[in-house]
C-alpha cells in the first residue's frame, strides 16, 4: 500500500541555524529540537523514510512559527529562507519527499498574505498555520485576506496546535505546568481554533477553503455530542452577547462545518483515538500523518505505530487507499 505521510516535520539547515540562534532557540524549543536529529540531519532523515516500503513525506517545518521566533523586522525574511530551504530539500529527493507546507510571517499579515500567494504559486503544496498567532486567535479580521488567497489556490491549510506555557491552565498562576499545555492543551486548542473558523464566518466567506487538523482534529471527534446538540443550542447560555444571530447567520448547522474538516491520523498509533477520528471525518477526509520525528525514537516509531494500527482496524482496501495516500493526492496536487 502506498503510503503519503501528510503530517510531519523538518528543518532546513539555513533555518535551523537561525532558529538556534534566536532568543527562542536559547530556552525550551531549543533543548526539544537539539535533542531531536532527524528534525534537521537530511541523510538521517532519508534513512528513516527508507525504513518503509512505497512510504514518502509532505514536509512540514516544525514549531515555533516563525512569528514567535522573529519580531516584524526578521519574521518576513526568514519565511523566505525557511520555505524556500524545504522547497529545495523536496526537489533534491523526490523519491522520498512528494511535497511540503509553508509557513507565514502572521506577525506581518500583510507580508504572509504576499508569501502565501509566493509559496504557493511557487509549489508549496499546503500552508502549516498555528493555532494561534503569538497568542492572537487566527479569526481576526487582518487574517481574512490569508484565507481568501488560500482558499483560490486549491490547497489545504495544515493546523498545528501552537498553545505554549505561557496560556496558562487557571487564571491565578502565570504559566501552564507539567506541560499539560502541550499534551492537553493543544487538542483542546485545535477545537477552539476550527470553531472560531465556523462561527466568524470565514468557512461561509471561503467556501473552498481546506483545512486539515493536526491530530485527528484534536477534541472534535471525541466530542462530537457536545459539537452537535450544544452548538445547535448556541446563545442558550450568554446572555451578553446575541449568539442566537449568530448561529442563525450561519450557512448550515455547526455540526456540518466540523464534519467537512480534515483530520490526520497523527495520534502517537493509540487505536482508540484513530478509531473515534476516522469514525468522525469518515475515510473520506482523513490523511495519513506520523508526527515523525517526535516519537521516543526520534523518527520511525510514530510511522511504523500508526501503520500497524491503521491495518488492525480491517477497514476496506478503498478505504485505506483514501487515508494512506489517496485523500493526500487530491489535497495536496500530487501525482
Amino acid at each position: 500500500m502506498r503510503t503519503i505521510d501528510a503530517f510531519n516535520h523538518f528543518f532546513p539547515k539555513r533555518y535551523y541555524d537561525a532558529l538556534l540562534d534566536s532568543p527562542a532557540g536559547q530556552k525550551d524549543i531549543g533543548k526539544r529540537v537539539r535533542g531531536i536529529p532527524a528534525l534537521s540531519d537530511i541523510d538521517l532523515r532519508l534513512k528513516i523514510v527508507e525504513q518503509f516500503p512505497d512510504y514518502t513525506q509532505v514536509l512540514s517545518h516544525g514549531l515555533p512559527p516563525i512569528e514567535r521566533l522573529f519580531g516584524p523586522d526578521k519574521a518576513v525574511e526568514m519565511a523566505k529562507v525557511a520555505n524556500d530551504g524545504l522547497a529545495e530539500v523536496v526537489a533534491r529527493h523526490p523519491k522520498h519527499f512528494v511535497g511540503w507546507s509553508a509557513m507565514l510571517p502572521m506577525n506581518v499579515p500583510d507580508a504572509a498574505a504576499k508569501e502565501a500567494e509566493r509559496v504557493l504559486k511557487n509549489g508549496a503544496n499546503a500552508i502549516q498555520l498555528g493555532t494561534n498567532a503569538n497568542g492572537e486567535p487566527l479569526d481576526e479580521k487582518k487574517f481574512w485576506p490569508i484565507y481568501e488567497i488560500i482558499a483560490k489556490s486549491g490547497r489545504p491549510i495544515l493546523l498545528h496546535p501552537a498553545r505554549t506555557r505561557e496560556m496558562p491552565d487557571y487564571p491565578t498562576e502565570k504559566v501552564s505546568k507539567y506541560e499539560i499545555c502541550s499534551v492537553l492543551g493543544w487538542p483542546y486548542e485545535t477545537g477552539v481554533t476550527l470553531a472560531r473558523f465556523v462561527f466568524s464566518g470565514i468557512i461561509d466567506r471561503n467556501p473552498g477553503l481546506t483545512i486539515v487538523a493536526h491530530h485527528l482534529g484534536g477534541v472534535i471527534p471525541y466530542l462530537e455530542g457536545r459539537v452537535g446538540h450544544s452548538f445547535d443550542q448556541l446563545g442558550a447560555r450568554t446572555s451578553d452577547e446575541d449568539y442566537g444571530a449568530v448561529l442563525r447567520g450561519l450557512k448550515k448547522r455547526p455540526y456540518d462545518y466540523f464534519k467537512d474538516f480534515y483530520g490526520d491520523t497523527a495520534v502517537e498509533g493509540a487505536k482508540a483515538a484513530t478509531v473515534c477520528g476516522i469514525d468522525f471525518f469518515t475515510p473520506e477526509r482523513v490523511v495519513f500523518a506520523s508526527d515523525c520525528p517526535f516519537d521516543k525514537e526520534k523518527g520511525p516509531g510514530y510511522i511504523r505505530d500508526t501503520i500497524k494500527v491503521l491495518n488492525s482496524l480491517g477497514l476496506s482496501n478503498a478505504d485505506m487507499e483514501k487515508i494512506c495516500f489517496r485523500n493526500a493526492q487530491k489535497l495536496f496536487g500530487i501525482a
